[in-house]
């Protein structure tokens, strides 16, 4: 039974000099009972379709023509139709859990306030339909992480309880933006299967918005695949992933890492810049070449870290165990990956290594010099400046009120304040091919790029100290599977290039299986197993690593 119909909707921002088209005539019908996925790369349109359906467009963009159909009513018809069905009959969860809940407001205040909103129930059987809901999206301990605050979860926990706050008034179409984005393969395990239950028992109509095929090939019924706002293609899940029909699709569906073997290099959508080994040659002049040696350039021993629960200060009574004992090893010029679900320890270890949290016993070595008993603030900045970080977030990680040049010359003026001005321009422009920008880049704003020229600019600046060591906390989660393709191509290229050693920290283990030498396992700070990546995948001996495994979204899935 059709239970949403989208007719030629087209959404346009009306800018001073043009007209952006993010949606062009899209033809879309969601059945009861079907989990419809939409795809496409970043700018594509498809999360643009998912907020025109309840008019959540911001100036100046609006809908421009079109209509959508809910049963037997244009909810577009008005903007008081729009209202009453958002959160009632349309459920929706977004991919940032951050900007989705009140930071002043527990979570459990959150989800009483919308159930009590939309249907008729006391605080206290509001309070009990609540802690059920956060039981059943993951949430262990409910009935007290109820009166926690939004800042008191994980980012993959903030995401359960965005979940558990679209479900709670039982809508009948649920639009779900990147819902799992943020969660490793166990919980994302959870979520998925908790959609695609409540699909069937409550008989709900689905919009899957990911750029993860391996999401779409495991959950939905159909997929819609988007290019500049454009409708590609559309059907059903096996014989779009099996035998897709457009130029576009066939090479979207190629990106996607394989979880079955180990690539070279990652496919991508366009063409590589032909001119990206001249433009590394220009790094590589002014790079410290060293000779890869089998030696150990970090040594974790016996690492422990705990927060208090409240006020992030040590050995209180209350404290939570972030990193428990943890020992391991990072050969020079390998890729070490870390894997664990969702606060396991993984952020947290890579912050020690930093320097950006201090352990609370143990000690991180760095070339053979125990970092962490280290005192004076000069020598620790020669460390630093030989350990860099590129973080999760390509939109948060960049000061938007600096220019990208001003954003890349900071750690180099820091580290060589007597660098004249043309060497350092020379050596931005240098910094900026070799992440395959051109030089103009330098006197752009953050705003003015994609997510995945962002996350460009952040490996630049990461590179400008020229360090053996590059930390990579999740560097490619918050892109589509074209523009990680990229990215990661981008780091295996630069890692063989300029001999760096590579810490890798992802829930994405397709992408953990082609960039990393060997791997370790997290699981509530302690480490499971240490092993090479193509044993760990095919004799995993921990029972943890084993239904991580399991539980990994496999694209292959569909294939006949």
């Amino acid at each position: 039974m059709t239970f949403l119909k989208i007719n030629n909707l087209s959404v346009d921002y009306q800018m001073r000099k043009e007209t952006i088209y993010a949606a062009k005539n899209v033809n879309i019908e969601v059945n009861k009972g079907e989990i419809l996925g939409l795809v496409g790369e970043s700018g594509s349109g498809k999360s643009t379709v998912g907020n025109a359906i309840i008019n959540l467009i911001d100036e100046p963009g609006k809908v421009s023509s079109g209509s959508v159909i809910l049963g037997d009513i244009n909810i577009h018809k008005n903007s008081e139709s729009i209202v009453r069905y958002r959160g009632n009959k349309i459920g929706l969860i977004f991919q940032d859990p951050q900007t989705s809940l009140n930071p002043i407001l527990t979570v459990g205040e959150q989800l009483i306030e919308t159930i009590q909103t939309h249907l008729k129930l006391s605080k206290e059987e509001a309070k009990n339909k609540s802690i059920n809901l956060l039981k059943e999206v993951g949430i262990k301990d409910a009935e007290t992480r109820f009166d926690n605050y939004p800042h008191q979860f994980s980012g993959g926990m903030r995401q359960r309880v965005v979940i558990s706050l679209a479900l709670c008034c039982e809508p009948e179409l649920l639009i779900a933006d990147e819902p799992t984005t943020a969660l490793d393969v166990s919980i994302q395990s959870q979520i998925l299967g908790l959609i695609k239950k409540l699909t069937k028992e409550r008989n709900l109509a689905v919009i899957l918005i990911t750029h993860d095929m391996g999401v779409i090939a495991e959950t939905a019924n159909r997929v819609a695949v988007m290019k500049n706002g454009n409708l590609v293609e559309i059907g059903e899940t096996r014989k779009i992933l099996n035998n897709p029909q457009e130029n576009y699709t066939k090479s979207l569906v190629s990106s996607v890492p394989p979880t079955n073997k180990k690539i070279s290099r990652f496919v991508i959508v366009e063409k590589e810049n032909n001119n990206k080994k001249e433009n590394n040659i220009k790094i590589l002049n002014r790079w410290t070449k060293k000779e890869i040696l089998n030696q150990e350039l970090v040594e974790l021993k016996n690492l422990n870290k705990s927060f208090d629960d409240n006020f992030f200060t040590e050995n209180s009574k209350n404290s939570v165990m972030a990193v428990n004992d943890v020992s391991f090893a990072i050969k020079e010029g390998e890729s070490f990956g870390l894997v664990g679900e969702s606060g396991s320890g993984k952020s947290t270890i890579a912050k020690m290594i930093v320097n950006l949290f201090k352990p609370t016993s143990g000690d991180i070595f760095f070339d053979n010099v125990c970092i962490t008993k280290i005192k004076q603030k000069s020598e620790l900045m020669k460390f630093r400046k030989q350990i860099q970080m590129i973080f999760q977030d390509p939109y948060s990680s960049l000061n938007g009120r600096l220019k990208v040049k001003d954003i890349i010359a900071e750690p180099i003026t820091l580290h060589n304040p007597s660098i004249s001005n043309i060497e350092l321009n020379n050596y931005i422009y240098d910094l900026l091919e070799s992440v395959e920008l051109n030089q103009k880049s330098a006197d752009r704003y953050p705003h003015e790029f994609s997510g995945g020229q962002r996350q460009r600019i952040s490996i630049a600046r990461a590179l400008a100290t020229q360090p053996r060591l590059l930390v990579c906390d999740e560097p490619t989660s918050a892109l589509d599977v074209s523009i990680q393709a990229q990215i990661l191509n981008l780091l295996k290229d630069l890692q063989e290039q300029l001999n760096l050693t590579i810490l890798f920290i992802s829930h994405d283990l397709p992408v953990v299986r082609q960039m990393c030498d060997r791997i370790g396992v997290l699981k509530d700070g302690r480490l499971c197993e240490v092993s090479g990546t193509e044993d760990l995948f095919l004799k995993p001996t921990h029972e943890y690593t084993k239904e991580l495994l399991h539980l990994m979204p496999k694209i292959e899935s569909i294939y006949n």
